[in-house]
């Protein structure tokens, strides 16, 4: 299987996921604007996501799929299913535990992480309310992450990169047709998650059964697989944990601030998600595995090609949209947000919000190609270390920069910690020697920063000559838009064609 089309096809999938997903947003920000209550349900949904990050996406896959990828690739069919039955029972099992004690301790949680919603009565009981409705959320989205990561260990990409695509449809339905049964109105869209995760587990299953891995889930703590997984779950859990728990720090933060500023911070957070879900999410997706299964033939030269492989894409495909994402902040908020009761002031706060995420871009991509380098070998102890220590600076960070800049600040701190991250995870890569890179890097880089500057220019004077982005509807807006990314993008890659650049260059093979 060729990596390139893989990451194409992963790609395009996350692609109409991240884009229904900004359909969603922008019909969030029409019927319900940004105040009390988004601001509730924004800290209901990001907590048990958080919580799904950490044992689901992060920790989880992280401590399986090497192991996974391993015995797959040396103890048979039969082996690995026994072993796939006894992990999905633990997990369900800690899962179901941990979503009963949310649900009873909502009020506790919400107290914890956002303090200070605790002087609004009003929005302290609606976020507890939303979160009892939207943490079982994180037993279904586990389970499906569980899935996912089978089907990918199997090169089954598009399946689990479809799956997000669900989530979004659900909350659509429910915001646009359900809404007027519930009191709350806000409440329907807690109600939508948890239809959005029952959708994505069990849209997941055939596929599952396709490849004949699909077992009832069952209990052995004796079995050394499932006890190889705990222990790499454990440092995992942790260096998943800090960079969550720095998220969680961010929402106390940003609950002392005015009302609004939750909101303007997630959905500069949706438009910086685009990129990094679309480009980050399916590079990690893919070269986990990948790099797994390399290690586990011990081939260690093409381990660290893959490993050059992946950056270069990453700096191709990531550096214009850091820019680009820096230069249209306004034309993107007011497009996408600003109708309805999102007023021109949120799409403000939102631009400053944009502006300080995209800084980090690039860092935050990097992080999910560098890290599988160490995940792959269940290396998991070096990178804890580091993001402990990205933790504790982007909580100093926070801490200079709230005053000056709010909720701004507060976005610029994660990106400085993104880069200090993604820094020492490559400086630890190069040490261990388990990464070197191959001839070109210069020659490569000075064509990227060309088309970057080129690209830059038609955006600067394509916005120079264009109306104010408030004018006209939606789909004039949308319209203005379209055509000015458009201009963006084929300058850029018509550079860079002009530059010697070709897709073949970048085609790799998989193993099976």
């Amino acid at each position: 299987m060729n990596l390139l089309r893989s990451l194409a096809a992963v790609s395009s999938i996350t692609m109409i996921s991240r884009v229904l997903g900004f359909v969603r947003d922008t019909i969030l920000a029409r019927v319900f604007g940004a105040g009390v209550a988004t601001d509730a349900f924004f800290i209901a949904f990001k907590l048990p996501n958080l919580l799904r990050r950490i044992f689901a996406e992060g920790a989880f896959s992280q401590a399986f799929v090497p192991i996974l990828a391993e015995y797959k690739t040396q103890q048979g069919e039969e082996a690995t299913r026994t072993f796939i039955a006894y992990v999905s029972g633990l997990l369900t099992l800690v899962l179901a535990v941990v979503t009963v004690l949310g649900i009873l301790a909502a009020p506790w949680v919400v107290w914890v992480t956002a303090p200070g919603f605790v002087d609004s009565a009003e929005k302290y009981e609606l976020t507890s309310a939303l979160l009892r409705v939207t943490f079982p959320y994180i037993l279904l989205i586990s389970l499906s992450s569980l899935v996912g990561a089978i089907l990918n260990t199997w090169n089954r990409f598009s399946v689990p990169a479809f799956t997000p695509t669900l989530l979004n449809v659900a909350m659509i339905i429910f915001a646009l047709f359900l809404t007027p049964y519930f009191d709350p109105p806000i409440m329907a869209l807690g109600w939508g998650v948890l239809a959005g995760g029952l959708a994505q587990l069990l849209y997941q299953l055939p596929a599952l059964r396709r490849i004949g891995m699909l077992v009832l889930p069952r209990l052995n703590l004796r079995d050394s697989g499932v006890w190889r997984v705990l222990r790499q779950m454990l440092p995992a859990i942790l260096g998943v944990s800090v960079s969550q728990i720095s998220l969680i720090i961010n929402t106390i933060f940003a609950s002392f601030l005015v009302a609004g500023s939750v909101s303007w911070m997630y959905y500069a957070d949706r438009l910086m998600e685009l990129p990094s879900g679309v480009l980050g999410v399916a590079l990690g997706t893919i070269l986990l595995p990948t790099l797994a299964k390399t290690y586990a033939n011990r081939d260690r030269q093409e381990y660290s090609r893959i490993l050059d492989w992946g950056l270069r894409l990453c700096f191709l495909l990531v550096l214009p949209c850091t820019l680009a994402l820096a230069i249209l902040a306004e034309p993107l908020t007011v497009t996408l947000f600003q109708y309805g009761k999102f007023t021109a002031f949120d799409a403000a706060m939102t631009q400053r919000a944009l502006v300080a995420y995209s800084i980090g871009l690039l860092a935050i991509i990097l992080v999910k190609v560098l890290a599988p380098g160490f995940y792959a070998q269940q290396n998991i102890r070096t990178p804890v270390k580091i993001a402990i220590f990205t933790l504790i600076s982007t909580q100093l960070l926070n801490l200079v920069l709230i005053g000056p800049f709010k909720h701004a600040g507060l976005a610029l701190a994660i990106s400085i910690g993104a880069c200090l991250n993604a820094g020492l995870l490559y400086w630890r890569l190069r040490r261990l020697e388990l990464f070197e890179p191959q001839p070109g890097w210069a020659g490569f880089l000075a064509k990227l920063v060309v088309a970057v500057l080129l690209m830059s220019g038609v955006l600067l004077l394509g916005m120079h000559y264009m109306p104010a982005w408030a004018q006209g509807d939606m789909l004039e807006r949308f319209l203005r838009l379209g055509g000015l990314i458009l201009a963006g993008v084929v300058t850029y890659f018509g550079c860079l064609l002009l530059c010697g650049l070709r897709p073949a260059q970048f085609a790799r093979k998989s193993l099976h």
